[in-house]
């Protein structure tokens, strides 16, 4: 399975708990919600019972105190508490959802309207007919005595007050149930949720351990094989059994190794071609060139009188090319060389490489070099000798002053030097100046001035193998400033 497939089923596994933990929290939400307006539903009936309980007691002090006195206003609050307690039954009704509560107060209604209609109604009706006539006197007196004298009325009160005391009870009893119901719930919620989010949790950091520990494993092990390649190891390979993105990484960079030491292994031979036939071609023709030198020398010696001066100007063209024929060859073969010498690092006082140099140099009587204090570095000798030779030696043969000049400097930076090879000659056009890095390349005609080209190639070819920079500004006819670095390591 691919890398990606297990990311994706890992993110996948967690949205789904963490889906889950959210719809188990909204569920109880929902509970804890119903459960909210049942309290409010269950508070409204209790406290509708409890006002109907009390409007039952105005209603009897009210028809008493009407009955004793006659006074109206115990009348009005008698109607008024009565009117009161259907509206009340009418909301308690609404409110009720429990089929056994629906029953109880069916019966209460049912207890209520027997009350009102067969006692206090009736006693009402006659008290005040009884003021009309004493006929209707003798009526109220008849019915007050049987209507309380049997006691019948006294049990209706108490079966209504016992009726919503078993109501009320009923009430708390189910607010109680809903309430532990509600408790349990949020305990199974709360734990269902902690297991979801900490099994989410687990699950995560299973997925990010498992999936680093494939792929940062294997990639440590392509990194290791990078590095070998890096150093010059092309036969490395790695072995990877998975079929996933990064097998196919592994197997990209087993034929990259392949191909890189194939043809790694192919350039190698051709430079050992390449090196044994300049080898061959330097011996070979450096034999004819010197027969060619001989021969044109007897000829002067031999025939000197015979010679008219046409011939001995064609004998001294013989002899030049014949140099510089010999001296392209001396610069081909040490080009071919810069970067073949196995050269190690030696304390390397510069000033006294630079007055090494310019000694050795040829047709220096009348150039000036100015070498200011240069530091002491750990290079190879070698190249350094050749850079500045070089360098110091096109300053001067380059240079139509009757009395060229010649500094030598440095700036020193935090990782390397900075050196400075400044003349006072022609100058270099800037459209050349990239162009006098290529070997056999010269701005000048060989034959009004003798160069092989090869110098400024070799140095170049010397300052890039060690990674270096060379620059040139100049401009025609102010002189130029040759600057290349060297790393302190």
């Amino acid at each position: 399975m691919k890398i990606s497939h297990y990311i994706f089923l890992g993110f996948v596994s967690v949205l789904v708990l963490f889906s889950i933990t959210t719809f188990v929290n909204f569920s109880l939400s929902n509970a804890v919600m119903e459960n909210n307006d049942y309290f409010t539903r269950s508070t409204n009936l209790v406290r509708n019972s409890s006002r109907f309980q009390r409007n039952l007691l105005t209603m009897v002090n009210g028809l008493r105190g009407y009955l004793l006195t006659g006074e109206k206003s115990f009348v009005e609050s008698y109607d008024t508490a009565n009117i009161e307690n259907e509206q009340l039954l009418k909301e308690m009704a609404g409110l009720i959802t429990d089929s056994a509560q629906s029953r109880m107060l069916t019966h209460i209604r049912e207890l209520n309207d027997q009350w009102t209609e067969e006692y206090t109604d009736p006693l009402k009706q006659a008290k005040m007919s009884a003021a009309i006539s004493r006929q209707h006197l003798d009526t109220f007196n008849r019915v007050y005595k049987e209507k309380f004298a049997s006691g019948h009325e006294r049990s209706i009160q108490t079966a209504l007050q016992e009726q919503f005391k078993a109501f009320s009870a009923s009430e708390y009893a189910m607010r109680e149930i809903r309430k532990q119901e509600l408790a349990a719930s949020v305990t199974r919620t709360n734990r269902l949720s902690l297991l979801l989010t900490s099994t989410s949790i687990v699950l995560g950091l299973f997925i990010i351990i498992f999936v680093t520990l494939k792929i940062s494993r294997r990639i440590r092990v392509m990194t290791d094989m990078a590095n070998d390649i890096a150093g010059g190891r092309y036969d490395v390979t790695i072995q990877d059994i998975g079929k996933d993105e990064l097998s196919s990484l592994g197997n990209a960079l087993n034929h990259m190794s392949q191909e890189l030491s194939r043809n790694i292994t192919l350039l190698k031979r051709s430079n050992e071609e390449l090196d044994q036939f300049a080898q061959i071609v330097s011996h070979d023709l450096k034999g004819p060139l010197r027969g060619i030198s001989n021969v044109v020398s007897w000829i002067e010696e031999d025939h000197q009188q015979e010679l008219t001066p046409k011939v001995n100007e064609y004998m001294g063209i013989i002899k030049g090319r014949v140099h510089r024929a010999e001296n392209l060859i001396e610069g081909l073969l040490s080009y071919a060389k810069a970067d073949k010498q196995d050269i190690e690092k030696e304390e390397v006082q510069l000033n006294a490489l630079v007055k090494e140099v310019v000694e050795n140099l040829p047709d220096t009587a009348n150039a000036q070099v100015q070498i200011s204090n240069l530091p002491v570095v750990h290079a190879e000798k070698l190249w350094l000798f050749q850079i500045f030779s070089n360098l110091i030696s096109n300053a001067i043969k380059h240079n139509d002053k009757p009395a060229p000049s010649v500094k030598v400097y440095y700036k020193e930076w935090p990782d390397y030097y900075e050196f400075f090879i400044e003349d006072n000659g022609n100058g270099i056009a800037k459209h050349y100046q990239q162009r006098i890095f290529i070997i056999f390349q010269t701005l000048k005609d060989r034959d009004s001035f003798e160069s092989t080209g090869v110098g400024l190639a070799i140095v170049k070819k010397i300052i890039d193998m060690k990674k270096q920079q060379i620059n040139v500004n100049s401009s025609p006819g102010k002189g130029s400033v040759f600057s290349f670095t060297w790393s302190k390591e």
